[in-house]
């Protein structure tokens, strides 16, 4: 069975936005603000077509500024204990914003459980039975429930 994907052509424009930024610091690491640029337009692209990406996509774009977050490069990455919770924290170079990330190894995201996929969702009893039929003899005043009383009667 194959599965068609919605908006196909918006994830490969995605992709490759993605894959230039990195291509771009690989090749020049001062060339920050064309890294900047292709981020930027990745996730006006996304949200203009309401696409949602990847949380480890997501993860490496900072939310302020658009650049690409690149440990050593355009970002630090530290290891610190806030609120006695190990935690990974990320700061921007280029602006100075902060996040932070849980260094648990058995913490997984949403997406990541199986319980978030939809064809493990369980079926309820509304989803097995339709309800558009009805028992007419209970049903007051209809003709299933005249016909009844006539036999009676006679």
């Amino acid at each position: 069975m194959t599965t068609q994907i919605k908006d196909k052509e918006a994830f490969q424009r995605l992709n490759f936005l993605y894959q230039a930024a990195h291509c771009v610091l690989a090749q020049n690491p001062e060339n920050v603000e064309l890294a900047r640029f292709y981020c930027h337009t990745q996730r006006m692209i996304g949200r203009r077509l309401v696409l949602r990406q990847d949380p480890s996509i997501k993860r490496t774009i900072c939310k302020k500024c658009s650049s690409l977050l690149i440990s050593g490069v355009t970002s630090t990455v530290r290891q610190k204990k806030l609120r006695g919770q190990r935690k990974t924290v990320v700061r921007c170079l280029s602006c100075g914003l902060t996040k932070r990330f849980v260094s648990n190894p058995n913490y997984k995201l949403w997406c990541e459980q199986p319980e978030a996929l939809l064809e493990n969702q369980p079926k309820t009893d509304q989803d097995k039975k339709p309800e558009h039929k009805k028992d007419l003899s209970k049903v007051k005043g209809s003709s299933a429930t005249r016909a009844d009383e006539k036999k009676q009667t006679s």
